[in-house]
């Protein structure tokens, strides 16, 4: 894939001036063998000190911190990167993991832990018998195939939206719904794949689709193609498979592989890799309004 340059803006509007508390930001995509930082740039108003640090996942946090007040506070982050995202690749699972069901192995289920424990209640266990329908077969299955399914059936039984508010549904609500936005289908994934005693981890990024470029000049009809989550911070899962590591699966969109997505950070649940948090002092009503706008395009060549 060609070089991608990501513009992520952000802004909270107020009535009246307002005065900020400290803002951690998750803007910087995740350096990797996949995914190689070219150039980046955070501009933020009113001016703020910024200092950096790592989280205990790694990912890469902004503080920024403001002296002083203002109507509209605005953070816009533009970075360029070399994507060498797989689509669907085949996966080197280790030969013993590739059916299920397996184990991981001692040295690695003491650090995957609470990745595979489940943390959203499932009391009349309908999160289990809608995961487990995949296994009925009553034999062993493949690996990569069922985890494939899942992905594939929750992009094809599950309304996508679009959804503000702070928080996710959790995998019993959103079954019940049938509908949910991108970080509450990789939540129900992530539930999905933990009740079947699988690693997983939510990730927050961006997504490209090269549908956007294209639709320039088209009717409304020719949107229709372009893929769920453009425009916006993204969401997906990431499921650890023997020999084959972390591997992305995107359930909004029933895409397996990193082609597409851009890391920013992962976590073991979406509270932790929330893209902006921080507060701000004065009344409740002076808050109006606040805006995101994602845009991931190729670099005009110099």
């Amino acid at each position: 894939m060609p070089l991608l340059s990501v513009t992520h803006t952000t802004v909270y509007r107020y009535k009246q001036p307002v005065t900020f508390g400290e803002h951690r930001l998750m803007f910087r995509p995740r350096d990797s063998h996949d995914i190689r930082l070219v150039d980046t740039a955070l501009i933020i108003s009113p001016q703020a000190e910024i200092r950096w640090l790592h989280d205990v996942f790694s990912n890469s946090i902004a503080i920024a911190s403001f002296q002083e007040p203002a109507s509209e506070l605005r953070f816009e982050s533009r970075v360029v990167i070399d994507h060498y995202g797989l689509s669907y690749p085949d996966f080197a699972i280790e030969p013993y993991a590739q059916t299920y069901p397996f184990s991981y192995p001692a040295e690695e289920i003491a650090d995957l832990g609470r990745s595979v424990e489940r943390h959203y209640p499932d009391p009349e266990r309908k999160l289990d018998t809608w995961a487990k329908r995949f296994l009925e077969s009553g034999g062993p299955v493949g690996t990569q195939d069922l985890l494939v399914r899942i992905n594939q059936a929750i992009q094809q039984e599950f309304r996508y939206e679009r959804r503000y508010a702070i928080g996710v549904q959790t995998p019993a609500e959103t079954l019940e719904k049938g509908s949910g936005t991108c970080r509450d289908l990789a939540v129900f994934m992530m539930g999905a794949a933990r009740a079947l005693g699988f690693a997983a981890r939510f990730v927050s990024g961006y997504l490209y689709d090269p549908a956007v470029e294209d639709k320039a000049g088209q009717d409304d009809d020719a949107a229709d193609s372009i893929v769920q989550g453009a425009g916006d911070t993204h969401a997906w899962v990431q499921i650890y498979l023997p020999g084959a590591g972390w591997v992305e699966f995107d359930p909004t969109n029933g895409q397996v592989g990193g082609a597409n997505l851009i890391r920013v950070a992962v976590a073991r649940e979406p509270s932790q890799a929330l893209p902006v948090q921080g507060s701000y002092y004065g009344a409740p009503e002076d808050f109006i309004d606040m805006e995101v706008e994602v845009r991931v395009t190729k670099p005009e060549p110099s």
